[in-house]
């Protein structure tokens, strides 16, 4: 089998007496997009400095390619492409200029594709970065990182301030990515773009990771939505592990959220009801992190 990209186990991190990383433990695989979510303060930006090696871990171990992320964090860097939620550029140089820069730091060049992502991300890279939106901001780096050729690219809330057009071309450069057989660790607010891209998720609470899997995996912690309509009169109520019922606007037509575990009785239950009508909405990842956060 072979070696993860990323390999957290029982990260620490306290500044002084107060503890921001408690126990983080994860892996991301080459070809995999990893999400990592979690409120802000919850660790997710002090987890990824510590990858980094921008901070010295207080406990537990991380490494990138086998390396150790402080220790080697020169080597790491080589085979890296990091993109923050907040940019910030030399102001006086040019976008195309800061560009150039960057990709010229970490050993690569100006390509076609560079121009290709320039265009298609709707950069002017004549104009002078003190005049650029947030949004710019964030372009010129997203441009510098997709240019290069690295094996593991890191973006911690990286579409912060782009339009939703420039979020889908953002979504589709990174499952580009992942089909090149590249590693992406993706820390966002917006659930639906993590659920959309993402083939693992870590849930992050008070500097713990609380879950991780897939979000198949996931959903037995949340509840499926059903509307139906039956033929002869139905009490959901009497249903074991159906909560939430409300009475729809034709007759015995019902509302209600069923437990995972007892989707199977509960539908045999509507068969013998006679179902002339069923719709059922499976839990989303924004109902699998109310359930952490929602009891906070």
């Amino acid at each position: 089998m072979a070696q993860p990209i990323l390999e957290i186990n029982h990260l620490q991190k306290r500044f002084g007496k107060f503890t921001a990383l408690k126990d983080i433990t994860f892996t991301v695989n080459a070809g995999e997009i990893f999400g990592f979510i979690g409120p802000n303060g919850a660790g997710k930006s002090t987890t990824i400095r510590t990858l980094l090696g921008l901070i010295r871990a207080s406990g537990g171990s991380a490494t990138i390619f086998g390396h150790d992320v402080w220790h080697d964090s020169v080597a790491i860097h080589r085979r890296l492409a990091y993109v923050p939620g907040d940019v910030y550029l030399w102001p006086n140089l040019t976008g195309g200029e800061i560009i150039d820069l960057l990709l010229k730091l970490n050993g690569a060049r100006h390509t076609a594709q560079t121009d290709d992502l320039i265009h298609r991300f709707g950069l002017d890279p004549t104009k002078k970065a003190r005049t650029y939106s947030k949004g710019n901001r964030q372009k010129v780096a997203l441009i510098a990182a997709f240019s290069q050729d690295a094996d593991f690219y890191i973006f911690d809330e990286p579409t912060s301030g782009l339009d939703p057009l420039n979020e889908k071309l953002f979504q589709e450069a990174v499952l580009d990515l992942k089909h090149q057989g590249k590693a992406v660790l993706l820390s966002s607010h917006i659930l639906s773009e993590v659920e959309r891209m993402c083939d693992r998720i870590a849930i992050i609470r008070e500097g713990t990771i609380i879950e991780t899997g897939s979000l198949a995996e996931m959903r037995h912690l949340t509840r499926t939505v059903m509307t139906v309509t039956t033929k002869t009169p139905l009490a959901p109520t009497t249903l074991p592990g159906v909560h939430a019922v409300q009475a729809g606007q034709q007759p015995n037509e019902w509302q209600f959220s069923v437990e995972a575990a007892q989707l199977p009785t509960v539908m045999t239950a509507l068969t013998a009801h006679q179902i002339l009508a069923l719709q059922s909405t499976p839990p989303t990842l924004e109902d699998l992190f109310m359930h952490y956060y929602g009891k906070a």
